[in-house]
């Protein structure tokens, strides 16, 4: 309705199918409610003082009208259930080559950092029609990042990484929102994401490319930390090689097996204690207090970009 708009705009892959089910969940609920509501007036109708409906105590009783609007609307309820957990899930499923940006909250404002190096505070420039993830995290409290024309939320925390991923569907600008309370100026706590032609974004990215791309400010992080004397090819240090980790999975002392993802890779810089790799001495120090996240993310963007170490070398 011109005026009047009852959605917000429809501006991602995940929105139309998001539509259809609040449009399902609200039919399913506003058909159960009706029925209610119909009986209830029935009844007080029928069964008014005074009536000369017919009031007698029935010989046996029969089941078949209760059976069949509790199979009806419990049938009804699970099909939407069995949608929105598959629908969730494939929410946290990126696709293969999925661009990734790093994101942090803090208070009160975004700040997006793209895998060339080009940073960004409060906006967010992304191209149409290409599959995008998030990596999140939050330097202070808990954030809450929503666009809600994408129809994708998710919270923000401090101390882990959160992922999200979507496809912008139209050019455009949309607001984003911090929709967790983080302080006395959450209301302010917002931005914009600009989705533009691919052509438009890669004169963007030109226009705004830094001295260099997030995994070679994180080689220098690299270096300027001290990794590469125990992690470095050349080490006489025991520690595990630091080439094609990410995405493998890793034995631990405990026994267990993890997934070398982000989350893991900021734990072992932060807690190298908590999850020693099967093998290896307990040797690495903790870098918690001593590396900001947005530093966390360049040092992570670099390990990712780690090639396996071709055979042969140490």
């Amino acid at each position: 309705m011109p005026g009047l708009p009852v959605l917000p705009p429809t501006a991602s892959n995940h929105a139309v199918e998001l539509n259809w089910l609040f449009a399902g969940l609200l039919g399913t609920t506003g058909a159960v409610l009706l029925l209610v509501f119909w009986l209830m007036l029935l009844f007080c109708v029928r069964y008014r003082r005074g009536s000369a409906a017919v009031r007698p105590s029935p010989s046996q009783k029969s089941w078949h009208w209760e059976v069949t609007w509790t199979a009806a609307t419990f049938v009804a309820f699970l099909a939407l259930y069995f949608w929105g957990a598959d629908f969730f899930l494939r929410l946290r499923r990126a696709p293969a080559g999925a661009t990734e940006i790093f994101v942090v909250g803090k208070q009160w404002m975004w700040k997006a950092e793209h895998p060339g190096g080009q940073r960004e505070i409060d906006t967010l420039h992304l191209p149409v029609n290409r599959p995008v993830r998030l990596v999140m995290t939050s330097q202070d409290v808990i954030h809450d990042f929503f666009v809600p024309a994408f129809r994708v939320k998710q919270d923000v925390l401090p101390g882990r990484y959160e992922d999200l991923w979507f496809t912008p569907t139209e050019v455009g600008t949309f607001p984003l929102f911090c929709a967790e309370f983080c302080g006395t100026e959450h209301a302010h706590m917002g931005g914009e994401v600009i989705i533009m032609e691919p052509a438009a974004f890669s004169d963007w990215l030109e226009a705004e490319r830094p001295s260099g791309s997030l995994a070679e400010q994180g080689a220098a992080l690299f270096r300027q930390y001290g990794c590469s004397g125990c992690h470095g090819p050349n080490s006489t240090v025991h520690a595990p090689p630091l080439e094609g980790l990410y995405g493998r999975p890793v034995p631990l002392q405990s026994g267990a097996v993890v997934m070398a993802d982000e989350a893991y890779l900021r734990d072992s810089i932060l807690q190298p204690q908590a999850q020693i790799a099967a093998g290896y001495p307990a040797v690495m120090p903790s870098f918690a207090g001593q590396i900001g996240e947005e530093d966390l993310m360049k040092l992570i963007a670099y390990i990712k970009s780690l090639a396996p170490r071709a055979a042969g070398r140490s």
